[in-house]
């Protein structure tokens, strides 16, 4: 899911970042090279003042972020949360055209190698961060996907380690910072209300029960259950052995942080969300912000890396339903099913034998499957890659307290230092939304070869400037996605008809999606038209369509990215085979898309470009 470049993408992709939906972190001192792997560009003069600055502004904007700190393991500001404010709006401008001006003194002509690549995309990543400002209320602070009432737990739970008293002093000092954190997410509310940027109806119930949820338990009542955060910090604290006259002490001023600041915090935002409420409405899409076609059509360029317009995005959409339905019909016919392609999905999503069953045991099944399927993609990865990850990788179940408005799967990233994996997280707080015939291809593209992999990898180019090893373009990262749950097929996974069905059914789900956002977004599409088109085009459950559509409505453009970037991989491969008839080299290939880390579909086509030059000479 889900580091972001521009205003629009950070406030909803580092929103997304927090929840972990797609962006990149990874470390590793043991490398694995191919020989299209980037390695240190000579460093000429030029060259070596051009990767410095590139340096200082990535970490001058890291520093400034105490949550991006914890994602790179750095803890200088740990016991701090990042400025919500208007003025800190206003900071990142005026720090985002200090840097592109000092960038702009270096000449590019003097650059080479990765280093001008380096300059090309930095450039441009300034200049979204500038133009985006515009667009930086067009979001909603809170959400069922990335809201603050969620990702706020979440991050003291996934990303703030209790490795001695100094962590713990600071998760104390984060948990008495939640007041004071949630009351500027209810200013950025207020000031979105009075432009007219509310949240659509359906989406405060999910906030009010994540917000409550926190709530729950001790200490905050005598249920005789255990609060998330309490029991987090309870269990981190345990780790440390501590005599038990400091452990108490430390448990006393955590329960008194939980039960003052962060319960007030809390209070002050469900007031705000029950107001929020009432006034909200049940118009869905983008269109209704105040130049919202514009906001949409900007959100559609940053999202795709590409200048595809709505209703072109909206017809590439139906042409690619119609083929994907034509190849089920293909499966249908192979496994024998009489009727209807309707009647097939309809037998696809009620028939027992593809659900697990709603318990400790079915769910347990589900996670050992997926484990299986990664373990047999890991041990043929040699085949088609030569560059792979070295952070290893675990797959887990989301957690309670959020599983109920937390989407169907994600991915989130290693630590840097190595001491955390990076996490394939699938939902299973209904089994009956999560079909076992599609389980090889959600493996495939949230571990490997998808998201893990190409992450990771990412992560691992030392050689690179920071700002691109844990960069995000999410035509790029969501598209490798969708290209490695294909990619298996060639492999002679998919062995069952039923998981090749699947595989088809979670790449329909993508073409839909490009039917659905930009129907919403762009041709106002109620929440029940496109919820209706969900469900008659895919074979996926209610639950799962009903979820999918919240998720597109609140993250405009987003679902756009992954049929468009597949689909630009695929372009690139097939234009690379047919240049370079036998010496074409699929593992050359993967690794070209891989070796420059994330980068824009153009430059994506620019440097396999170069590839085939080379090797064709």
């Amino acid at each position: 899911m889900f580091a972001p470049t521009s205003t629009y993408a950070t406030l909803a992709i580092v929103a997304a970042l927090n929840l972990t939906c797609a962006a990149a972190l990874a470390h590793g001192d043991d490398h694995r090279h191919s020989a299209t792997t980037p390695l240190a560009t000579p460093q000429s003069p030029a060259n070596a003042r051009a990767e410095a600055l590139y340096e200082q502004i990535f970490m001058e904007n890291v520093m400034a972020n105490p949550i991006s700190q914890a994602y790179l393991g750095i803890k200088q500001d740990q016991d701090q949360w990042d400025d919500l404010s208007e003025q800190r709006y206003l900071q990142d401008l005026t720090r985002n055209k200090r840097h592109l001006a000092t960038l702009q003194q270096l000449d590019p002509d003097r650059l080479s190698g990765q280093t001008a690549l380096s300059y090309q995309l930095l450039t441009q990543q300034l200049k979204d961060d500038i133009d985006d400002y515009r667009w930086r209320h067009y979001t909603y602070p809170v959400n069922q996907m990335y809201g603050y009432q969620s990702t706020t737990p979440s991050f003291l739970i996934n990303r703030h380690p209790i490795d001695n008293t100094d962590d713990a002093k600071a998760y104390i000092q984060r948990l008495n910072g939640m007041e004071r954190r949630f009351a500027q997410v209810v200013d950025q509310l207020e000031i979105r209300r009075q432009k007219g940027i509310i949240a659509p109806k359906f989406v405060f119930e999910y906030v009010l029960d994540d917000s409550r949820n926190i709530l729950t338990g001790s200490p905050f009542d005598d249920s005789g259950q255990e609060s998330i955060l309490w029991q987090d910090f309870n269990n981190k604290l345990d780790a440390l052995n501590l005599a038990p006259s400091q452990h108490d002490a430390l448990m006393a001023q955590a329960s008194s942080a939980l039960t003052g600041p962060v319960r007030r915090g809390y209070q002050q935002l469900i007031a705000k969300v029950q107001q929020l409420q009432q006034q909200a409405s049940t118009d869905d899409g983008a269109w209704k912000f105040p130049d919202g076609q514009a906001f949409y059509a900007h959100a559609l360029k940053q999202t795709t890396s590409t200048g595809m317009s709505a209703d072109e995005i909206h017809q590439l959409g139906l042409a690619e339903v119609a083929r994907i339905h034509a190849e089920m019909r293909s499966i249908q016919k192979q496994v024998g099913f009489n009727g209807s392609l309707q009647q097939f999905f309809a037998f696809m999503r009620t028939d027992p034998g593809f659900y697990l069953s709603n318990d400790a045991q079915g769910k347990q099944a589900y996670l050992q499957q997926a484990e299986d399927y990664l373990d047999a993609m890991q041990a043929r990865l040699d085949s088609v890659f030569g560059i792979k990850p070295k952070a290893a990788l675990e797959v887990r179940q989301v957690e309670a307290f959020r599983e109920k408005s937390a989407g169907k799967a994600f991915y989130q990233q290693p630590s840097p230092d190595g001491s955390r994996p990076g996490y394939f997280y699938a939902n299973l707080h209904q089994m009956a939304d999560m079909p076992t015939y599609q389980l090889e291809a959600l493996a495939f593209h949230e571990g490997i070869p998808g998201h893990h992999m190409q992450i990771a990898i990412a992560q691992e180019l030392q050689a690179l400037p920071k700002f691109r090893r844990f960069g995000s373009y999410t035509a790029y990262i969501e598209g490798w996605g969708l290209y490695s749950e294909y990619l298996p097929k060639e492999m002679g996974f998919y062995q069952d008809p039923y998981s090749d069905f699947g595989r088809l059914a979670m790449e329909l789900w993508r073409a839909c999606r490009l039917v659905v956002d930009t129907g919403i977004h762009d041709q106002r599409w109620t929440r029940q038209q496109a919820i209706d088109y969900l469900a008659d085009n895919t074979p996926n459950p209610q639950g799962d369509v009903v979820k999918a559509i919240e998720r597109y409505i609140v993250m405009p453009s987003q679902a756009t990215a992954y049929k468009i970037g597949m689909l630009k991989i695929l372009q690139l491969r097939s234009d690379a085979q047919q240049q370079l008839g036998d010496k074409f080299d699929l593992r050359g290939f993967h690794d070209v898309i891989l070796a420059n880390g994330p980068v824009p579909l153009n430059v994506l086509q620019q440097q396999v470009q170069a590839w085939v030059k080379n090797q064709a000479s």
